[in-house]
């Protein structure tokens, strides 16, 4: 037998019949599968670590400044609502600054003197709460055994209150509870001043704030953003003079029913529900009616409960009478779109939410309806909500074509 050599060629042999030939070993970067990694692999990792981290990072600075930009919205619609007034001041050659202050200004005078006039009668009626409630317990007591043949006494009543355990527990609850108490008063006063704070800074430097955005903007878009911006200084206005409006006759119902009674303090009581019923959202009717009912229930126990169902009904009233037709009137939206508006505001951005949806959707129908096409409506009964009478002989007719007559 001959030997061969390394170099020798080996003969091609041909696969058998009916089989396939074995695929060429792959050549380049992928000629070992899972021996080398690719090379975009490890950036499309580094990217999709960068975009999740930067996803955090935003999420986390989002809800960081939500108290801030909700601030910042009600410093907006408050900026917008006083515009007309410090637009006539400014009209009339005072600088917008001085008329953005004294606009403020009488604000704050009468939410002031509103509130330590209220503040001196609250505390008024509560000392003489607490100098009647002796009778108010004997009166209760005297019931009781005159009812139930029991033998109560005043004496044993309040030693037994006194020595309570809810009563010690209450109040030690209550004196842990007063720096949770502070810290909310605290917050809540330093919101107010950056609400005060924006709303001035809005309102005084408006013009200046209209030019600086229109300067980044083509003419075409800044004539739709004055456009836009007037239109929510009219919706705005609008919403403020039906809340005030309803403010009012809510004042003067609730007046007549406290001068009625004989309930003192009645005009204060009467503002006290028709402010708070109206530009405290949600909750402000039953912090509206709280009140007048503990005043009443001092004057006499059933008063506080004719308090209390002429608050309900007249809520009613109000809910789906008298605010339907106002909300239309002032701001131009159906009763309904109000309605739903104030229900998603409320759930988007509660109180808040609640207190500025009307305006914002007004302002923003009012805005898109520029730009709608609108046609012409055909003279058909239909649109008037009526049917076309149809006659014994077209009823025959669709009998026989369901039953393939």
């Amino acid at each position: 037998m001959t030997p061969t050599d390394e170099t020798a060629q080996v003969p091609h042999q041909e696969p058998p019949p009916g089989t396939t030939p074995p695929a060429p070993p792959p050549e380049g970067d992928d000629a070992v599968p899972g021996a080398r990694m690719p090379r975009w692999l490890p950036r499309a990792m580094v990217l999709a670590l960068a975009l999740v981290a930067a996803f955090q990072l935003g999420s986390w600075a989002f809800h960081q400044v939500t108290g801030l930009l909700i601030n910042v919205l009600i410093a907006f619609f408050l900026a917008l609502a006083i515009e007309p007034a410090v637009s006539r001041l400014a009209s009339s050659g005072m600088r917008r600054g001085l008329a953005t202050f004294l606009v403020f200004l009488g604000l704050t005078v009468a939410v002031a003197g509103f509130v330590i006039l209220l503040g001196s009668m609250l505390a008024g009626q509560i000392i003489k709460m607490i100098e009647g409630f002796p009778e108010y317990l004997d009166s209760l007591i005297n019931w009781i055994n005159s009812t139930f043949h029991s033998e109560l006494r005043r004496v044993d009543v309040q030693e037994s209150l006194v020595h309570s355990d809810w009563l010690r527990k209450y109040v030690q609850n209550s004196a842990g509870g007063v720096l949770d108490v502070s810290a909310q008063v605290l917050g809540g006063l330093f919101q107010l001043l950056t609400i005060t704070l924006f709303s001035f800074y809005f309102a005084a430097d408006g013009p200046r704030l209209r030019r600086a955005l229109c300067s980044v903007l083509p003419p075409a878009r800044q004539a739709e953003v004055l456009r836009a911006w007037e239109i929510a200084v009219d919706k705005t206005g609008g919403y403020i003079y039906s809340r005030g409006l309803m403010a009012l006759i809510s004042g003067v119902a609730h007046y007549a029913l406290l001068q009625a009674l004989g309930i003192p303090y009645a005009p204060v009581l009467a503002v006290w529900v028709g402010l708070v019923s109206q530009f405290i959202p949600t909750i402000g009717t039953y912090l509206a009616g709280a009140l007048p009912m503990l005043i009443a229930f001092t004057v006499a126990p059933w008063y506080a409960v004719w308090v209390l169902a002429f608050v309900v009904i007249y809520q009613q009233f109000e809910n789906y009478m008298l605010q339907p037709k106002l909300t239309a009137r002032s701001v131009d939206i159906h009763p309904a779109v109000a309605f739903g508006s104030v229900i998603a505001g409320t759930a988007l951005l509660g109180a808040v939410g609640a207190l500025i949806s009307i305006p914002a959707v007004a302002t923003l129908q009012a805005f898109l309806g520029a730009y709608v096409k609108r046609y012409d409506v055909t003279d058909d009964p239909r649109v008037q909500g009526q049917r076309r009478t149809r006659g014994p002989g077209s009823l025959v007719v669709r009998l026989r074509g369901l039953f393939g007559g």
